[in-house]
C-alpha cells in the first residue's frame, strides 16, 4: 500500500517555500498522488469525525506577509532574520541593521529590523519560519458593526481583535506580531529539512512580540461532524475513487511529462495554470469534457502568443509546427483528461466539507475584506493539513471565496 506521506511533499529541497493544493496532487505526482489525495482526506475526516485513528494535524493558513525566517546561522552562532533567499546557494541574512539597510528600502527595511531587534529576545533554536502580521504602525482603530477593534491587513485578509479583550492589549503594547509555522533543523542552512509545525513553548514570552504557532484550536470540540456530513464528505470520496478507477495511469504519466516540456515563455501552457485562470474568474469547472478540450485551445492560445512575438518567418514557422504538433498529442489525452478533472472535482468538494465545517470555529481574530462599502465577514484563508507520520504537508483552501477576495479586496498597499 502507498503511504501518502511519501508524496505530499512541500518542494524537491525540503523547504517550505510553497505548499500545494490537496487537489492538484494527482498533477504532481500522477496516479500516486491522486491515490495520496484521497487517503489524505479520508484521515481528514475520520479526525473531524472523532476517529483515534487519525495522522493528521491541522495548522491555520494565515494570510501574513512577508514570511520570514529567523533563528541561529550554525555557521557562526549569530542571530539572523531574513527572507526566502535564507536557503540560497548564497543567502542573504540579516544580521546587523547595517545588512537590512543593504538589501532593503522603505516599509520593508523597517520590519527587518523591528524583527531583527525583537525576535532576538525569544531564544530561538534552530530556524523558525513564520508570517508576519504586523509592525506597531499597522495597527488601526475601526468600528465594525459596533465594535471597536485594533485592525492589521498584512496581505488580503483583515484581521480584527476587539480592543478591549485580553489579546486586543497584548497586541496594541507589542512591536510587532507574527504567526510561526514550520521548524527548520540541520547542521547548515542549505541542508536544513522543514518539518511543518512550531513548537513556541519553550520561547521566551516578552510583551513586545505577539506570536502564534498557527495550530487550529479546537478540532475536537465545535468542529466534530455530523453523521450527515461525515456521510456528505464520504460520498465525495466515493465518487472521487470511481473516477480515480477511470484513469489510465500511463497516458495520465506521459501527459504528465509532455506538461514538463512547458518552460520559459511556455510555462503558462500547463493545465494547473489554465485551471488557475478558471479560479481567478470565479468559474468553478462544471464539465469536465469541456474543460478538457478547452484546456487545448488555451495551450494553443499560449503557443500563439509566443509565435506573434518573434521577428523572423522561420522561427515563426518552427513554434507553428511545435504548435500543431502539441495540440495533436493532446487531443489523444482529452478522454483520460476529462476523468482526471472529475476526479479533481470531486476531491475538492471533499475537500470543502471538510473546510466549512473547519470555518465554523471560531479563531484568535475575527477575519473581514476591505470592499469600496466597508468591511464584509470573510473566512480564514484557508488550513495546512500536516501527516504526522511523515511530517508533509498540503493547504486546504477556498480557492472560489480567497481568489475573488484576493482579486476584489483592498489591500494593504491600495490605501
Amino acid at each position: 500500500m502507498i503511504k501518502f506521506g511519501n508524496f505530499l511533499t512541500e518542494n524537491k529541497a525540503g523547504k517550505n517555500l510553497h505548499l500545494e493544493h490537496i487537489e492538484d496532487e494527482i498533477l504532481n505526482f500522477g496516479v500516486p498522488g491522486g491515490r495520496a489525495a484521497i487517503n489524505f482526506v479520508q484521515s481528514l475526516r475520520d479526525m473531524l469525525s472523532g476517529s483515534a485513528r487519525s495522522s493528521v494535524n491541522m495548522t491555520v493558513k494565515w494570510d501574513g506577509a512577508p514570511a520570514i525566517f529567523a533563528g541561529t546561522d550554525p555557521s557562526d552562532g549569530k542571530f539572523f532574520v531574513a527572507k526566502k533567499s535564507v536557503f540560497n546557494v548564497n543567502p542573504k541574512l540579516y544580521k546587523t541593521n547595517a545588512e537590512v539597510d543593504a538589501d532593503v528600502s522603505g516599509d520593508l527595511n523597517a520590519k527587518f529590523k523591528v524583527a531583527l531587534a525583537e525576535f532576538s529576545k525569544l531564544g530561538i533554536k534552530g530556524v523558525l519560519q513564520g508570517d508576519l502580521m504586523y509592525t506597531s504602525n499597522d495597527l488601526s482603530k475601526e468600528t465594525i458593526e459596533g465594535v471597536s477593534y485594533y485592525t492589521f491587513q498584512p496581505n488580503t485578509i483583515v484581521y480584527a481583535v476587539p480592543i478591549d479583550s485580553t489579546l486586543g492589549k497584548t497586541i496594541n503594547s507589542s512591536k510587532i506580531g507574527v504567526v510561526w509555522h514550520t521548524t527548520y533543523t540541520g547542521d547548515n542552512l542549505q541542508d536544513m529539512k522543514a518539518s511543518f509545525g512550531a513548537n513556541i513553548s519553550g520561547l521566551k514570552t516578552v510583551s513586545s512580540v505577539w506570536m502564534d504557532d498557527a495550530t487550529y484550536k479546537d478540532v475536537s470540540g465545535k468542529a466534530t461532524m455530523t453523521a450527515k456530513e461525515t456521510a456528505s464528505v464520504t460520498k465525495s470520496l466515493s465518487n472521487a475513487g470511481s473516477a480515480f478507477q477511470k484513469i489510465n495511469s500511463p497516458m495520465l504519466s506521459k501527459f504528465l511529462n509532455l506538461q514538463n516540456t512547458f518552460t520559459g515563455n511556455l510555462s503558462g501552457a500547463s493545465l494547473k495554470t489554465y485551471n488557475n485562470s478558471k479560479v481567478r474568474q470565479g468559474k468553478p469547472v462544471s464539465n469536465p469534457k469541456s474543460h478538457a478540450q478547452g484546456y487545448v485551445s488555451w495551450v494553443e492560445d499560449t503557443f500563439q502568443k509566443q509565435i506573434d512575438k518573434l521577428k523572423t518567418q522561420s522561427r515563426k514557422d518552427a513554434l507553428e509546427n511545435k504548435k500543431k504538433e502539441i495540440a495533436r498529442e493532446l487531443q489523444k489525452h482529452t478522454s483520460n483528461l476529462t476523468n482526471v478533472i472529475a476526479f479533481q472535482n470531486h476531491v475538492v468538494e471533499a475537500k470543502m466539507g471538510i473546510v466549512r465545517k473547519l470555518n465554523t470555529v471560531k479563531g484568535l481574530t475575527n477575519t473581514f475584506i476591505k470592499t469600496a462599502n466597508g468591511f464584509k465577514v470573510t473566512n480564514p484563508e484557508g488550513y495546512v493539513a500536516i501527516d504526522r507520520i511523515s511530517g508533509n504537508a498540503v493547504k486546504l483552501v477556498d480557492r472560489m471565496e480567497f481568489s475573488f477576495n484576493n482579486f476584489t479586496a483592498i489591500k494593504a498597499w491600495d490605501k
